[in-house]
């Protein structure tokens, strides 16, 4: 009787765990179609398809989309390595040759740059030597960019770690000669090669460019034949600077140097000013603190291209966090759709180096040529950084592009002739026949009023212990100090005001409107937040209307309405 019992409980047991095995394996089956579905959906997506689902302004500064056209990645796994496999093995056959003629081209284009951005400390910096070495540089990606024109742009990436020979003559102005040998070079980059214009005859292009696109790692030694370099104070640091310089000056793009194929006119390919960047650095806002005692005293660096004479310096504002410098600048732009923006915050240490607070940078091809972009841009670390979790600040920025042959009837404000009546335009004329104003600096001095409506606010933090506030908004000019108040509204995290006032401005392009909004108290006010504006925009477009985020507040928003009307002058200065 047991073994019937045991026998009929061991078959019901085991067509129990047969059931639930099925149906887990079937369940499992079902979340593995699901899953694979999701990802054959995730891969047959395209750029749009992402932008779609999320919008530019929420991805990270580091994702880029990317025009560059590649191989089916079917055949990609397949083709890619067999077609650098061949071409550094026929790199590595022919390199001799290309050593010898490529370290005479190479040598002189550097000297010229070379003795350009040569250190106060030397007399004279030339080669006695240069060579490419035995090693042959080695390839490791390639793409093609798609840029619209007659031309076929093709992207190599390649790594180097040479053995080189390049030995510099330096002489000191004290009169010490040395030779300095450059060595374990350690490069990484991108070259870029165009290929363009495209003609109806063998070899199919007219002229080759090449340029360094992308210099991610070059790294190198200095070190005096027989001696030590470090003898001489600061001179093993002034000529590193002075040979990244010339790198980038020489060869980095949108730097490029043009090698005809065919008889023609290949100046169009040459490296030509496109437009103008009028960049104003309007403040920065919770910056990190590096000082022991006291507060971090920040200034900033701006450039396009890293070369010292194309970078500007701000002002150092002493002990503060919150810094406020409005200070204008203007670059000139090479190639709109690559270059970017760069801006560095410092603390300045006095006699020693400065020390980064952050650094962020503005990608041109997203700004609308004519049209003012006023941004906050997050600090971070590093650019090459992918993520920063940590709060190192933000900084605010103007930006202007401003193209040449702008057809629109478009004028940078900034220009000496911008709305220049006739008078002043003969005046101008007659200066320059007589020769007085050639090395005068012009300075757009542009007088007007500014008339500001602020209409209401909202979503104010509440500031009362009942859970209310009583706001009212104090605006003010900074540089003539000229201030008007709204009235309170009691009681309200919503007020509405609508109530205008007129500034008198002696010069828009370089005032500022502060608005900061309080809370009345019977024995004094509390701080709310603040925003702070500057008069580009409103001098370019004659009256906008805008809501602004209030900074350092919780939270809450301003509504207002600039207008302005000019009356331009100019000095001489």
């Amino acid at each position: 009787m047991s073994f019937i019992a045991g026998l009929i409980t061991g078959l019901v047991v085991g067509i129990a765990l047969i059931v639930v095995f099925v149906r887990s394996e079937n369940a499992r089956s079902v979340r593995r179609t699901a899953l694979a579905t999701t990802i054959a959906a995730f891969a047959r997506m395209t750029v749009e398809d992402s932008k779609k689902l999320l919008s530019p302004e929420f991805y990270p500064s580091w994702v880029v989309f990317s025009q560059r056209q590649k191989l089916s990645d079917t055949f990609l796994p397949y083709i890619l390595p067999a077609y650098l496999t061949w071409l550094n093995a026929h790199l590595t056959k022919i390199w001799p040759y290309v050593d010898e003629a490529a370290s005479e081209l190479i040598k002189a284009n550097l000297e010229p740059t070379l003795e350009q951005y040569r250190p106060m400390v030397l007399s004279s910096l030339s080669f006695s030597k240069f060579t490419l070495g035995t090693v042959a540089p080695q390839f490791t990606g390639v793409s093609i960019v798609e840029d619209g024109g007659e031309g076929i742009t093709m992207e190599l990436e390649m790594n180097w770690d040479g053995n080189p020979s390049i030995i510099l003559d330096i002489k000191t102005r004290l009169g010490v000669g040395l030779p300095v040998q450059v060595k374990n070079i350690a490069f990484t980059g991108v070259f870029r090669l165009i290929f363009k214009p495209l003609v109806p005859e063998f070899p199919c292009f007219g002229a080759v460019s090449f340029s360094l696109r992308q210099k991610k790692k070059m790294d190198f030694t200095l070190k005096v034949v027989g001696g030590d370099i470090s003898a001489i104070p600061g001179v093993a640091d002034a000529l590193e600077s002075t040979i990244r310089d010339a790198v980038e000056d020489s060869i980095t793009w949108p730097v490029r140097k043009v090698i005809p194929i065919l008889p023609g006119d290949y100046s169009d390919l040459e490296l030509k000013p496109v437009g103008t960047l009028e960049v104003k650095l309007v403040q920065a806002n919770g910056l990190t603190n590096k000082d022991i005692i006291g507060k971090s005293d920040p200034f900033a660096e701006l450039y396009i291209r890293p070369l010292r004479n194309r970078t500007k310096t701000s002002k150092v504002i002493n002990n503060d966090l919150n810094p406020i410098w409005n200070e204008h600048f203007e670059f000139v732009v090479e190639d709109i759709s690559t270059q970017h923006l760069t801006v560095k915050i410092f603390d300045d240490e006095g006699l020693q180096a400065a020390e980064l607070l952050g650094c962020c940078h503005v990608k041109l091809s997203e700004l609308v040529p004519g049209k003012v972009k006023d941004i906050w841009i997050k600090l971070v670390k590093d650019l090459d950084l992918q993520r920063d979790n940590k709060d190192r600040g933000k900084v605010h920025l103007e930006l202007l592009y401003c193209p040449y042959g702008m057809e629109n009837g478009f004028t940078n404000p900034f220009t000496s002739n911008y709305t220049m009546t006739s008078l002043e335009k003969v005046l101008k004329s007659g200066d320059n026949e007589n020769g007085d104003f050639v090395n005068k600096k012009r300075t757009v001095i542009i007088r007007g009023v500014l008339s500001v409506t602020v209409i209401s606010a909202e979503d104010l933090p509440a500031v009362d212990l009942m859970g209310k506030a009583d706001p009212f908004v104090v605006l003010t000019m900074k540089k003539t100090g000229m201030k008007n108040s709204t009235r309170v509204v009691n009681e309200n995290l919503n007020p509405v005001w609508n109530q205008t006032f007129d500034f008198v401005v002696e010069d828009g392009l370089h005032d500022m409107l502060v608005v900061e909004v309080y809370d009345h108290d019977t024995f004094g006010k509390d701080y709310i937040g603040r925003c702070i504006l500057t008069l580009t925009r409103v001098i370019l477009e004659g009256e906008y209307k805008e809501c602004f985020q209030l900074d350092g507040a919780k939270s809450g928003r301003l509504h207002l309405n600039l207008k302005w009307m000019a009356q331009p002058l100019y000095r001489d200065s």
